[in-house]
């Protein structure tokens, strides 16, 4: 049984199969809505009223950083919606933050356009399953927390139940693949959007989009003191370190852990003055790096951190990542870096002979900035060869402190008070839905 009156299941079926063609069904459907709506108009009273039924929001986050907005976001849900419940597809972040896990975001951390077919059948029953539960439960709203391609191809159906639904972290649509706007336009209420010139392409396109600010930008401090990040992670004080981050996903770790151990192996070869600490998102991502560092006969040069990408990237003098938000963080952290990424073949080939990819870069420091300010490399450039050369350039850039300056500036322009933002604009959406349907109805 559902959240609303008998009329909602029943009687829905019983018109249905008296009226054929759904006119007369979708006449009352908008009447009987516009009166449950009423009852359940999102309130910031703390006192939940006697025998309603207490808000609902269905998160579902991918991975390491949607668990992190994940989480935050509903910290602030509840802030203004104090007897709100959440569900989803969840971290352990979303989890400890009070969201019931019908599946664990890692379930969903799969990328690549040819890379996820072997994981097609196992994600596409998981999406039927949680249609079928996110449509018995009528949630208050659906919000999709990254995981875009996941999230964007179920919450069309999910829009046509009369379910208010938000994607939290936009595509790259201005990247590549543009013409999907007018899908998403058609798929969600609503666009939240972290980054601010993606307001601009959603405006320009007729989409509903708020730009709220990056939750990263919120919480990185304006200054982080290496000395102080080596002391909390037990380093030495002392010494120049390059900071590692291979991925949080087990298929990046796969497809560049090799290449990142082995640039250790070169830099080590030709600077024997060189710390180095690698931040992993998991276990199963900490040992699959060590064995690519034992490969290359550098896993004893090499402090493995679970977690704490954050302390270590503070802690570093420059940074090896993989592209991600990751490179928002090291920006955050305003450290010289240099970036990485690779694709599967069959995804790189599209990309490049197709010209799917329309932005001039793809590494977050340099689209933010409007110009390159820190090296990217790509599929056959990610060798070490090529990047131990980078991460020495970038270790003694004669411009370090315009870098750190150019850093600041975007910092500002991105701390906004994300979450806050985030969530007043999900009640707003949802509240703004209610009051349409109280207007059919009178």
């Amino acid at each position: 049984m559902g959240r609303g009156a008998w009329g909602s299941g029943q009687q829905m079926a019983i018109l249905g199969a008296l009226d054929p063609w759904g006119n007369s069904t979708r006449i009352i459907a908008r009447f009987a809505c516009a009166g449950l709506c009423r009852e359940r108009m999102i309130s910031s009273d703390p006192r939940p009223t006697p025998h309603a039924p207490r808000p609902l929001f269905v998160l579902v986050a991918g991975e390491t950083s949607g668990d992190n907005l994940g989480a935050q976001l509903i910290e602030a849900l509840r802030a203004r919606v104090p007897h709100a419940r959440f569900a989803g597809i969840a971290g352990p972040r979303m989890i400890a933050a009070g969201c019931e896990p019908w599946w664990h975001a890692e379930s969903l951390a799969v990328m690549g356009l040819f890379e996820i077919l072997p994981h097609l059948p196992r994600l596409l029953a998981i999406r039927r399953e949680l249609v079928k539960r996110v449509l018995e439960a009528r949630p208050d709203a659906y919000i999709g927390v990254d995981a875009k391609e996941f999230n964007l191809r179920l919450a069309p159906r999910i829009k046509a139940a009369g379910i208010p639904t938000v994607q939290y972290v936009s595509p790259q649509i201005w990247a590549w693949r543009q013409g999907r706007v007018r899908t998403i336009g058609k798929a969600v209420d609503l666009v939240l959007c972290l980054l601010p010139f993606e307001k601009k392409f959603y405006d320009e396109h007729g989409v509903r989009a708020e730009f709220v600010g990056h939750p990263l930008a919120d919480r990185v401090p304006p200054h982080l003191d290496p000395a102080e990040a080596r002391a909390a992670l037990g380093l030495p004080v002392h010494g120049r370190y390059v900071a590692l981050l291979p991925g949080s996903r087990m298929g990046e770790v796969a497809r560049l852990g090799p290449d990142f151990a082995r640039t250790v192996a070169w830099l080590a070869a030709r600077r024997n003055d060189l710390h180095y600490v690698a931040a992993l998102a998991t276990e199963r991502v900490r040992m699959s790096f060590a064995n690519a560092l034992a490969a290359a006969g550098v896993q004893n040069r090499v402090a493995l951190i679970e977690g704490q990408a954050q302390q270590v990237m503070a802690a570093s003098d420059v940074v090896l990542l993989v592209s991600g938000t990751a490179t928002l963080e090291a920006l955050l952290v305003k450290r010289p870096m240099v970036v990485a990424y690779r694709l599967g073949a069959l995804t790189s080939f599209l990309l490049k002979h197709l010209k799917l990819f329309k932005a001039p870069f793809f590494a977050q420091p340099n689209l933010l900035a409007g110009r390159q300010v820190v090296p990217e490399y790509f599929n056959d450039d990610v060798r070490a060869d090529v990047l131990g050369p980078a991460v020495l350039e970038q270790l003694e850039r004669a411009d370090r402190e315009e870098l750190v300056h150019t850093f600041a500036s975007i910092h500002a322009s991105l701390r906004r008070d994300a979450s806050a933002r985030a969530a007043e604009a999900i009640v707003r959406l949802v509240n703004s839905g209610r009051r349409t349907a109280d207007e059919a109805r009178e």
